[in-house]
């Protein structure tokens, strides 16, 4: 097994969520190129592309705080990537090391680590951390000394409000996450379409800007909104949320939030008061076991999760990721979560700039992430605006299906999707 990335945590330092276009011949051809350009060994605190030694990677990840669980999943879905362009190669024939950061889920430590990453250690390249709230200051850091930020889980729109022309999100624009099912909903024959929405969110810059452009298809679509609500995102008792949702007997409910756990106390409330609408939407964290456990396979059944990736995508790309995934961690794909694909996918983007442009110089990778290049992932196609989101990013709605046994994917429609399973069955 390769080794991978080392861990640094504060001590010793200063203050320290999709369908495959172009066919399968295009992926392996992508698979290719990206397994060409990259390698890994075990990490050095220093680098040079003078010689044939190490390339180190260098990102801040949050290994403990309210990000953790991503923050390991984006931990392992890096050390897989590492693993596997170190058994292709490595970077332009330099094996590849990760250099990790814990950044405890602060935006100020996360701004402080990739400071020290570039200034300190001096690492010629660096990825993203897992979050919007954590990308907006480590992409300024990153920007101040001209250095790419490829990154895969930064998509909230303020993320590309500032005017950085370094940061790269290699998965689909969080904005337009619930906007496949609106569009589906809407498609719906009006004897059949839901006629009212709830809405509640959490007032964190990724699980906000889904609502709206959601709830604006399906307005024009003739169903009305009977609850619409923001809350803290230190709220902790969402009981009187939940109720107000059952009250309105809304047909369509959609819950925003970074927390599955939140969206699990959502649930909780409404199977307990047999409040079962047609249409359930979770934004975070319903597609993973996790949130079946928490709830019952039963309750689960016809909930709807927008994603950019599950472990039964067909895609060469995906395939090559859950296979080093496996060989690192063990398990079963199922477990995988997209917050790993995600990771994954970024370090690939970025092996792919280095390859074309055989060069470890940000301006020469900067410029090629900006000139309109279609890079393959294992999430689909990416293609970068002048403002680095995804344009060509896709989102793949998932549902629980078979009691809840099953998650399936139902959008885009496909080969390989399945209907979906509307109106939502009460639980058994």
């Amino acid at each position: 097994m390769q080794s991978v990335g080392r861990i640094i945590g504060q001590q010793g330092r200063r203050g320290r969520k999709r369908i495959l276009r172009g066919g399968l011949t295009l992926a392996a051809a992508s698979l290719a190129l990206a397994a060409c350009g990259s390698s890994s060994t075990s990490s050095t605190s220093s680098s040079s592309s003078s010689s044939k030694g190490p390339i180190v990677v260098g990102t801040s990840l949050s290994l403990t705080g309210d990000f953790a669980s991503n923050g390991i999943a984006f931990q392992r879905g890096y050390n897989a990537w590492v693993s596997y362009v170190n058994s292709h190669g490595g970077l332009l024939g330099h094996k590849v090391s990760l250099k990790i950061l814990n950044d405890t889920s602060s935006p100020s430590q996360v701004a402080t680590n990739y400071q020290d990453l570039i200034t300190t250690d001096h690492v010629p390249l660096i990825v993203g951390p897992f979050s919007s709230l954590l990308t907006v200051p480590a992409a300024k850091i990153a920007s101040r000394y001209g250095y790419a930020m490829v990154e895969g889980a930064g998509g909230a729109p303020s993320v590309f409000s500032y005017g950085l022309k370094n940061v790269f999100d290699v998965s689909y624009p969080i904005k337009i996450a619930v906007v496949p099912t609106a569009k589906w909903i809407a498609s719906l024959p009006k004897s059949e379409r839901p006629t009212t929405a709830a809405y509640v969110t959490s007032n964190n810059i990724f699980a906000q800007p889904q609502i709206a452009p959601a709830q604006a298809v399906l307005q024009k679509a003739g169903v009305r909104t009977v609850y619409n609500q923001v809350f803290q995102s230190e709220t902790t008792d969402f009981t009187p949320l939940a109720d107000a949702i059952v009250a309105s007997h809304a047909q369509v409910v959609v819950l925003s939030s970074t927390s599955v756990s939140k969206i699990i106390d959502f649930v909780k409330v409404f199977t307990a008061n047999h409040f079962y609408p047609k249409v359930l939407i979770g934004t975070n964290g319903v597609g993973e076991p996790t949130f079946v456990n928490a709830v019952g396979k039963s309750a689960a059944n016809g909930i709807i999760e927008p994603n950019g990736w599950y472990p039964g995508y067909k895609n060469a790309l995906s395939a090559a990721f859950i296979k080093e995934y496996l060989k690192l961690y063990g398990g079963s794909a199922g477990s995988i979560t997209a917050s790993s694909a995600e990771a994954f996918g970024t370090g690939e983007v970025l092996a792919q700039a280095v390859q074309a442009t055989h060069s470890f110089n940000q301006a020469k990778i900067l410029k090629y992430l900006h000139s309109g290049a279609v890079f393959q992932t294992d999430q689909g196609p990416v293609k970068f605006n002048s403002k680095g989101e995804n344009v060509d990013g896709i989102v793949q709605t998932f549902q629980w299906q078979n009691g809840g046994t099953k998650l399936v994917q139902i959008l885009p429609k496909s080969s390989q999707s399945v209907a979906p399973l509307f109106p939502r069955p009460a639980a058994g």
